[in-house]
Formats: structure tokens, sequence, C-alpha cells
């Protein structure tokens, strides 16, 4: 099923955000995580409404995840430097993978007097993928599950709303061959007297 990898993907994407501090991915990432969860309640229980409200929220999930990649290549007025949307502009922190990437060396400055109070600064050399591009990849495979996902679930809202319209309530489901008594025009009605 596509939403064992989604919730997969999600809950991975969740544990990296909250090592850096970044609020405004941990909030989206709760919200997708709540928004699968009502997928998968949708496929299960055959409710059609819940998987086009999650449909709905992958549209929304794709273009949070296309911020996300503009973001950290810094496309038109967007500054990693000067702008702490991830963060809400609470704190100075940068993505997890700024300082833990593969092959990363941190060096911490001593005495500088950039740093703010309660902060350092730190330099970061030798990484074999710097981390704007582990971040554009991990929102690109998102957009890629979300795709996929979009069209699963509108498969699957098909399907099951074309199930209710052949519905026949008083015989059950037409494709069990029960048809209803026809009446026969040579039989009319007859008042009763009594």
């Amino acid at each position: 099923p596509p939403f064992a990898l989604l919730q997969v993907a999600a809950l991975e994407r969740q544990i990296f955000d909250f090592l850096g501090y970044q609020w405004a991915p941990i909030l989206a990432n709760f919200l997708h995580i709540m928004a699968v969860i009502l997928g998968i309640f949708g496929t299960i229980q055959y409710r059609s409404k819940y998987l086009m409200m999650y449909a709905v929220w992958l549209v929304l999930w794709v273009g949070w995840n296309a911020f996300i990649i503009c973001f950290y290549l810094e496309v038109g007025r967007l500054s990693q430097d000067r702008d702490f949307i991830m963060t809400f502009n609470t704190s100075l922190h940068r993505s997890w993978w700024m300082e833990n990437g593969p092959g990363c060396l941190v060096t911490p400055v001593m005495n500088s007097n950039l740093a703010p109070e309660d902060h350092h600064v730190i330099t970061v050399s030798g990484c074999l993928l710097d981390y704007q591009y582990i971040e554009v990849v991990s929102s690109a495979t998102q957009i890629f599950l979300a795709l996929f996902g979009f069209v699963y679930a509108c498969y699957v809202s098909k399907v099951f709303l074309e199930e209710e319209d052949s519905f026949d309530f008083i015989g059950g489901f037409d494709s069990y061959g029960y048809q209803a008594p026809q009446k026969t025009s040579h039989l009319q009605l007859q008042p009763l007297y009594t």
C-alpha cells in the first residue's frame, strides 16, 4: 500500500526537522501525517470523501515542498541568511543536515563577535553533499510520493463512488443478479369493498 511509504517518509522528515528546530516544517509534517492517517481511514472504511480531502491536502503538500525547494535553492528573493521562515523567526537554527551531513567537518570559531549570546559560530567543510541539496532531494521525494498518492486517492475514490452509485437499496447490489418483480400489463388493480 502506498500509505506505508508515505507515512515512513513523513516520519523521517519530521524527525530531522525536530532535530534542526525547524518549526514551520514540523507543523506542516504533523498536518501531513494526520492527512495520511485520514487517507488510510478513508481507504479502509470505503469513505470517498476522506480520500478526496486527502487528495486536496496532497495538492497543498506539493506546493509546500515546492516552496521548500525554492527556499533552499534561494530562488527569487528568498535567502537562507536573511529569512528564518523555517523557524518562524524565533531562532537562528538551520537544517540539521548543515552540521550533520555526510562527511561534514564542523569547526567552532572561538571568540567570534558575530554570534549573538547563547550561540556559537561554526565553519562546516568537507561535506559530500551540501545540506541544501539534501533538503531539496527530500522535498522532491515528498513531491513524487504525493503525486503517486494523489493518483491513488483519486482512483480509489472514483471506484468507491461508482460502487455507491450501483447499490440498489431494495435488492442489494445489482451484481448479484437480483431483479425486482415487474408489473405485468394484464393485471389490474380492483377496488376492494367490505
